[in-house]
């Protein structure tokens, strides 16, 4: 019923940025919380940022607060995160994530619905 591409990864110095584009598409209802999770090798999968469909209500893991952006355009049935100062430490496969139904949202196990990744490598 949903699909999701991500979309923006790529090569950056420390402290520039990227902004990621996640596209929806949705057959049937409609997303209650759209979400980016990252992934770095030899971790586990962890919440960057989420939020609701208004795009009104946004949460953000406390390591980015500050320096990430979620955003919509739901003309375009699009979610983004721009990445400002980034760090060496953000380097990951980012996953824009979407769940339906639910009140939560900050684990990786709260989403039926996944992109495939996007790499995002900062440079130090």
């Amino acid at each position: 019923q949903v699909q999701l591409v991500e979309s923006g990864g790529g090569l950056v110095q420390a402290g520039g940025s990227l902004r990621l584009s996640c596209a929806a598409s949705v057959r049937t209802g409609s997303m209650y919380f759209q979400a980016w999770f990252r992934q770095a090798p030899g971790k586990e999968r962890e919440f960057v940022a989420a939020c609701t469909w208004s795009g009104a209500d946004t949460y953000y893991a406390d390591s980015v607060k500050g320096r990430f952006t979620i955003s919509r355009d739901n003309a375009k049935n699009m979610v983004y995160l721009q990445m400002n100062s980034l760090k060496s430490e953000d380097t990951a496969v980012y996953y824009c994530a979407a769940k339906l139904v639910g009140d939560t949202f900050s684990s990786r196990y709260d989403y039926a619905y996944w992109g495939q990744g996007t790499q995002v490598t900062v440079s130090s």
